[in-house]
């Protein structure tokens, strides 16, 4: 399968929680982003990306996970323009989520990384290291988080910092391979 080209059928975030997301959903995520903020120094980083970087978040509306991380992605899109987000819904793209499973299971938030050409650069997904260190310690047995956000807490700023290394790994990648460096002569 070509996931670049699920990217180009992708839509922006507002599309995709007007497409899919109820009024419920739309006010959960509206609540997180409001909740997700970035540092000054997150802030600092993000504006030195220069590459293009397009990513494909595979994702569902109803889902605590995605309305918690989702924003993430969007706040680091408005600081970092290069980056570009496209959002396929979970359930109406299966043939995504199958390419896409975790540990043999249809997860989300999945989000892969593309160079402005289409090369898969990365994926990664579903909950970070910090979220489920939370999990275990708490051993609830919780199956989907609720997508509350607080912005004070540390779990969730943990989660915050997680997903920015992960664009700032992707942002290296592109930013030091050779084939880039010489299409854009530096």
């Amino acid at each position: 399968m070509n996931l670049f080209s699920k990217f180009e059928a992708g839509l922006p975030i507002a599309e995709f929680l007007a497409k899919y997301g109820n009024e419920s959903h739309r006010a959960r995520w509206q609540s997180a982003t409001a909740q997700t903020l970035l540092t000054d120094e997150q802030q600092k980083l993000l504006r030195t990306f220069t590459r293009r970087t397009n990513v494909l978040v595979l994702a569902g509306a109803w889902c605590g996970d995605c309305s918690s991380q989702c924003p993430i992605f969007e706040r680091i899109a408005e600081i970092a323009p290069v980056v570009v987000t496209r959002y396929l819904d979970r359930d109406e793209h299966a043939d995504v989520q199958a390419a896409l499973q975790i540990n043999g299971g249809n997860r989300v938030p999945v989000a892969v990384f593309f160079s402005e050409d289409g090369q898969e650069v990365a994926r990664y997904g579903e909950r970070t290291l910090a979220r489920y260190r939370q999990l275990v310690s708490q051993l609830t047995g919780e199956g989907c988080a609720t997508g509350f956000v607080k912005g004070t807490d540390p779990v969730q700023q943990a989660v915050v910092q997680e997903w920015i290394d992960q664009f700032e790994r992707v942002q290296w990648i592109l930013r030091l391979s050779p084939r880039l460096r010489r299409l854009h002569n530096d």
